[in-house]
């Protein structure tokens, strides 16, 4: 199909979407959607995304019977994304939770056939990056621990979701990089990757790293429980209640932040009938009031791109990220 029929086809779909009346406390139909992929093992921001919503689906009626969530890990994605070009592409009974950690892949060449493979439902929200250490660590402040990074980069083991090169790691050298590390020596930086921000700070608190680069949603819970400190925040305000003492590192002279929205991706061979009832589903759900509670008590901040819009948004987003990877080192 050339692209300018394939575009005039997804502005259909668009169109389609918004003639069903996006206001409305339902949709005009539930769709047989019954599983959501999430790519990354159980405790991440991916499982999140697709266990909250599955859950708000079947209790606000949405959708027939309840979402199967699957966890399909390996490859920061990649492994999911294949599985679903090669298998279940014009599947829509499907959908696949993703995130800026999955367009930083595409972004780098990481994801098979890139961003035309598969059709972009949907952002919900955006989750915030965090830096932490475990709550007996040496480092106190974001200060400590950049002053060591700078003066030896591998003096310090970070972690996070992503591999070298991912959201997670350039959020971690971007840091590094406004604290005063040259360029040719960003790349010394120790990474280690885990699937998933919960497994990170698990290995964290064994004493496997020193620090986690990650999402305040994937571990929200580990600061409710005291078993982290906080160093950094990468937002440009504080964060609302019950996050609004950590710190912002904007506040503490760096000029660095680190947004990962949270939406969803289809097969590319969707039907636009489906296509545009699966957004005007998840439209309904980003509407209700059930969706905004749950953001809240995860760290999420509630916005909406669907069908159309969050399309052209994907694709820009690719753009910024291959750019800033270029100027960081990560790709030539």
């Amino acid at each position: 199909m050339p692209i300018s029929t394939h575009k005039t086809l997804r502005s259909l779909g668009a169109s389609a979407v918004l003639g069903l009346g996006l206001a409305v406390s339902l949709p005009s139909q539930a769709l047989p959607i019954d599983e959501c992929i999430a790519p990354a093992d159980p405790g991440g921001g991916w499982d999140f995304t697709c266990r909250s919503v599955g859950k708000l689906m079947r209790e606000l009626d949405l959708v027939d019977g309840s979402v199967q969530v699957t966890n399909m890990p390996g490859g920061v994605g990649a492994v999911a994304f294949s599985n679903v070009a090669g298998k279940r592409a014009d599947d829509s009974n499907l959908i696949v939770a993703t995130s800026t950690v999955g367009v930083t892949q595409i972004a780098q060449g990481r994801y098979p056939g890139g961003a035309d493979t598969m059709r972009w439902l949907a952002m919900l929200g955006t989750d915030v990056g965090v830096i932490l250490v475990d709550d007996e660590s040496p480092y106190e402040t974001l200060d400590q621990l950049l002053e060591d990074i700078v003066d030896d980069p591998a003096s310090v083991a970070m972690a996070g979701s992503s591999g070298a090169g991912g959201w997670d790691h350039i959020r971690a050298l971007r840091l590094a990089k406004a604290a005063g590390l040259p360029g040719d020596r960003i790349g010394g930086l120790r990474w280690v990757q885990f699937d998933g921000g919960g497994p990170a700070v698990t290995q964290m608190m064994g004493g496997h790293v020193d620090a986690v680069s990650t999402d305040l949603g994937e571990i929200a819970g580990f600061i409710e429980s005291g078993d982290v400190r906080v160093l950094a925040v990468l937002a440009e305000e504080p964060l609302p209640e019950p996050f609004e003492e950590l710190p912002t590192a904007v506040s503490q002279g760096y000029d660095v932040t680190g947004y990962n929205w949270r939406g969803f991706y289809t097969g590319g061979e969707v039907s636009d009938e489906d296509y545009a009832a699966m957004v005007d589903t998840l439209k309904t759900l980003y509407e209700s009031d059930e969706w905004k509670d749950v953001a809240a008590q995860n760290g999420l901040v509630p916005l909406w791109r669907g069908g159309e819009e969050f399309n052209d948004f994907v694709r820009e987003s690719i753009d910024d990220v291959e750019a800033i990877s270029r100027e960081i080192g990560v790709i030539q």
